[in-house]
């Protein structure tokens, strides 16, 4: 044991993977929400950002299911969908539709309330964990701020009641996210202020909740599961909903969840305004999936996508019994769908340096802060690599012009390459796996000389004409359901009747 007490300060993804991995180094773990928690898979208001779409990446799964075994097959009885988006989602690229096939990597789908309901019955069967809901935190109780054995030694909370409490803690784990004030409490009391790396590309996203069609009423050439469409790469005139990277998202009970979302563009937040902007974007399936399913919510709309990082590790003398976890310590433009799978991360790096330390102190939290900040730099760079390419971004990693202009012009090319020879090629379509699930690094990936052969392979057997997967199929039709799996044996789907986005015969 490390103590009596562990404090967890916020009852989302990050605080209950925290508070899984507490629960076996402490006499009692104590989670302090500031919400009352539904019973179900229900938004509340300290997750706004519930009613957007949610990824468990394969790194988030296996953290997950390291920290709360079973919890990977408790999402999927509980609604969740296990798909291959290779062969299950349908993918509008640049040139137009891709090609459907099969491939190694598949994905949980599901709401973000599901994921966190799952989380909460998993955490509420551990022994000597309690969630005390309707606990605001209002300060830190600490010693010797800023100096080499300054730390933090209890939570300040107002009760349900509204009663002011203090609870001593042995270890205070901050996960309240984007808009934790953990970093100024600390600040006050006499500790360096953490240095913050921030870029802001000014994403904007909305999304909407619908009832799916009954499957007998849904047309033949349906066959999908999800529907993306990424941004034109059209220099030419365009509607600015061409801009949009869009989706169309499967969720537990039969649901998806309508999302466009743009960089620096304004988006709509009304009903009538929403449903004529997926009218205007490039595939016109995207609106007829739409009409043909039974809006169920409101228009809902986040504009607080800005990556941050707090970087505690880099303070001369970092407090001591306190780490920060998930959003609280890095938090990322949502768009990227890694902040649940990175705070899963977090939340085993903790585990793997208590079993590996006796005492919490100045080695048990560097080594911490040192090991999560390796964790963290592999989705940071992802973040990085994208949003580092707009003129407007803002903050302390803003590139410079040259480089902006660079990143603006390469990055969707290679996205594309990518994808293209990850069709052909089970290398690269291996390492790009391992990258979108936060299992290798960007870095790693491009230097790689095997995959740099693979994509420069399949660009001369491009411009030869010898690829062996199509691609490219007209975004102004329906999405081809041919699986090209065995591209020498491509197996047509049931109707081989071409049909437009509205459902109709081409004729």
């Amino acid at each position: 044991m490390h103590g009596e007490t562990a404090v967890v300060l916020g009852g989302s993804v990050a605080g209950l993977c925290s508070a899984g991995v507490l629960a076996p180094h402490f006499d009692r773990v104590v989670v302090l929400e500031r919400d009352e928690l539904p019973p179900g898979a229900e938004h509340r208001r300290g997750v706004p950002q519930s009613k957007h779409p949610h990824f468990v990446l394969n790194a988030g799964r296996r953290a997950m299911g390291a920290i709360f075994p079973g919890f990977e097959e408790a999402l999927i009885e509980a609604g969740g969908l296990l798909l291959m988006p290779s062969m299950e989602a349908a993918y509008g690229e640049k040139d137009g539709w891709g090609p459907r096939k099969s491939s190694t990597m598949t994905m949980i789908y599901s709401s973000r309330v599901l994921v966190e309901r799952v989380l909460r019955d998993k955490v509420r069967e551990l022994r000597g964990v309690e969630i005390r809901e309707g606990a605001a935190v209002s300060g830190l109780a600490t010693t010797g701020g800023g100096t080499a054995a300054g730390r933090v030694t209890g939570v300040e909370y107002r009760d349900a009641g509204g009663e002011t409490r203090t609870i001593e803690a042995d270890l205070v784990v901050d996960a309240l996210g984007r808009g934790s004030s953990v970093r100024d409490w600390l600040a006050a009391a006499g500790w360096a202020a953490a240095p913050e790396k921030t870029l802001d590309a000014k994403v904007t996203y909305t999304s909407r909740w619908y009832q799916l069609p009954e499957h007998s009423a849904r047309p033949p050439h349906w066959w999908w599961k999800h529907l993306v469409l990424t941004p034109t790469q059209d220099p030419g005139p365009h509607p600015p909903e061409h801009e949009y990277l869009s989706n169309f998202f499967p969720i537990e009970g039969d649901r998806a969840i309508s999302c466009m979302g743009s960089w620096g563009l304004e988006m709509p937040r009304r009903p009538e305004t929403f449903e004529a902007a997926a009218e205007r974007l490039r595939a016109p399936t995207f609106a007829a999936a739409m009409h043909a399913s039974t809006p169920i919510s409101e228009v809902h709309l986040t504009r607080a996508t800005g990556n941050k990082w707090r970087r505690y590790d880099e303070i001369a003398h970092p407090p001591l019994g306190l780490v920060s976890i998930g959003d609280a310590a890095c938090a990322f433009n949502p768009f990227y769908a890694q902040g649940m799978s990175s705070a899963a991360r977090s939340a085993v790096v903790l585990s793997e340096v208590l079993a590996e330390h006796r005492s919490l102190d100045t080695s048990f939290t560097r080594a911490f802060l040192d090991r999560q900040r390796v964790s963290l730099e592999v989705p940071w760079m992802l973040a990085m690599a994208r949003d580092q390419g707009y003129d407007f971004a803002e903050g302390t990693e803003v590139a410079p012009a040259w480089r902006r202009k660079i990143m603006a012009k390469v990055s969707w090319p290679v996205f594309n390459a990518i994808t293209a020879a990850a069709r052909e090629d089970d290398h690269v379509e291996q390492s790009f796996t391992a990258v979108f699930n936060l299992d290798k690094s960007l870095r790693d990936m491009m230097t790689d000389p095997r995959f740099v052969y693979g994509l420069l392979r399949h660009k001369v057997r491009e411009v030869l004409g010898r690829t062996r997967v199509p691609a490219g199929f007209d975004i102004r039709l329906d999405p081809p359901g041919t699986d090209y799996s065995d591209p020498a044996n491509p197996v047509e789907p049931t109707t081989s009747v071409p049909r437009t986005a509205t459902g109709r015969t081409k004729g």
